[in-house]
C-alpha cells in the first residue's frame, strides 16, 4: 500500500512538473511570437511611412513640372503674338494712348520734311526724311525708353526679394510684403508691384496677376520670381528659403552683368569712336572749307551720295553694335 502511494506521488509530481513546464513553454512561444510579429511589423509600417513620403515627393515633382511647363507653353504663346502698340506704351511706362502716338509721329515727320525742304533738298530726300523721322524716330524713343525702364527695374528688384524673404521669416503674410515693396521701393518697382497689389484686391489670383506683371515687364528676373510664388502656392514648402536663394543668383546675374560691361568697355569705345568719325570729319571740312562740300548738298547726286553714305553709317553701327552687346 505504501508503494502504490508512493508511486501515485511521484506520478502526481511528474504531471505537475510537466505541466508548468507546457505552461512556461507556450507563454515563451507566445512571446516569441510577438516578438517576431513586432520585428516584422516594423519594418512593414516603415516601409510603409517611406513609401507614403516617396508618394507625396513624386506627387510634388509632378505638380511642379505641369507648372512649369503650363508656364512654359504661355511664355512660347506670348512670344509668338506680335506685341501691340499700346502694350509698348505700357512697358515703356508714359501715359500716351495709341492715338496720341500716332498723332506725335505724324507731327515729327512733318517737322522733319518741313526742315528738308527748308534745306534745299529735293522731293525724294524730303519724303525720304519725313517718313524716317515719323516712323523711325518715335518708336526709336518707345524702345529706349522700355529699356532704361527695364534696366531700372532688374537694378532694385533683388532689394525687394530682401524685403519678401525678411517679412516672411518675421511672420508677415505675402500680401502684406507686396504692398510694403509698392510703398518703400524706387520706382519703376513700386508702380508695378502697386499694380499687383490693385489687381489681387479687386479677386484675381496670384498667378494670373504675376502673368500680367510679367507682361508689363518682360524680363528674366521676374520671370524666375513669378515661377517661385506659383510654386509655393501649389507645392508648398520654405517660401523664405526659396526667395532667399533667388536672391543670391539675381545679384550674381547683376554682378556678372557689370563684369560684362567692364570686359567689352574698350570694344564699345573702339565702336563709338568709328561712328563718331565720318559725321565729325564732315563737319571740320564743312567748317574749314564750306564751299568744297556745299556741292554734296545742293547736287542731285551729292544728296544721293550722302543719304547712301548714311544708310551704309546706319547698317555698320548696327553690326558692330551687334557685336558688342552681350547677352548673359
Amino acid at each position: 500500500m505504501d508503494d502504490l502511494s508512493f508511486i501515485f506521488a511521484a506520478i502526481a509530481a511528474f504531471v505537475a512538473v510537466a505541466g508548468v513546464g507546457i505552461a512556461f513553454t507556450s507563454g515563451g512561444n507566445k512571446r516569441q511570437a510577438q516578438r517576431v510579429q513586432i520585428a516584422v511589423g516594423a519594418p512593414l509600417q516603415a516601409g510603409k511611412r517611406q513609401t507614403s513620403a516617396l508618394d507625396q515627393t513624386a506627387q510634388k515633382k509632378r505638380q511642379v513640372q505641369e507648372t512649369l511647363k503650363e508656364m512654359e507653353e504661355r511664355q512660347k504663346a506670348a512670344r509668338k503674338r506680335a506685341l501691340t502698340l499700346r502694350a509698348r506704351l505700357e512697358q515703356a511706362g508714359v501715359s500716351w494712348t495709341p492715338q496720341q502716338f500716332w498723332i506725335g509721329s505724324v507731327i515729327v515727320g512733318v517737322l522733319a520734311a518741313l526742315g528738308a525742304f527748308v534745306g534745299g533738298l529735293n522731293l525724294f530726300l524730303v519724303l525720304s526724311a519725313g517718313f524716317v523721322a515719323g516712323l523711325g524716330l518715335p518708336r526709336w524713343v518707345v524702345g529706349f525708353l522700355v529699356s532704361r525702364r527695364q534696366k531700372k527695374f532688374t537694378s532694385n528688384f533683388a532689394d525687394a526679394i530682401d524685403i519678401v524673404v525678411r517679412g516672411v521669416k518675421s511672420g508677415l503674410p505675402l500680401n502684406e510684403c507686396l504692398k510694403i515693396i509698392a510703398r518703400e521701393s524706387p520706382e519703376p518697382v513700386a508702380s508695378e508691384f502697386a499694380k499687383l497689389n490693385e489687381s489681387i484686391s479687386v479677386g484675381v489670383d496670384l498667378d494670373e496677376g504675376m502673368r500680367r506683371m510679367t507682361q508689363r515687364m518682360p524680363v528674366p528676373e521676374l520671370n524666375f520670381f513669378a515661377i517661385v510664388l506659383v510654386i509655393q502656392a501649389k507645392t508648398g514648402g520654405n517660401l523664405a528659403e526659396a526667395l532667399g536663394n533667388l536672391s543670391a543668383v539675381l545679384r550674381a546675374r547683376k554682378l556678372m552683368g557689370e563684369k560684362i560691361q567692364a570686359l567689352s568697355s574698350e570694344a564699345k569705345a573702339s565702336a563709338m569712336i568709328i561712328g563718331a568719325l565720318p559725321p565729325l570729319v564732315l563737319g571740320i571740312v564743312m567748317a574749314v572749307a564750306p564751299g568744297y562740300m556745299s556741292v554734296m548738298f545742293t547736287h542731285t547726286l551729292g544728296q544721293f551720295m550722302l543719304l547712301g553714305g548714311l544708310v551704309v553709317m546706319a547698317m555698320g553701327i548696327f553690326v558692330m553694335r551687334g557685336m558688342i552687346n552681350f547677352k548673359h
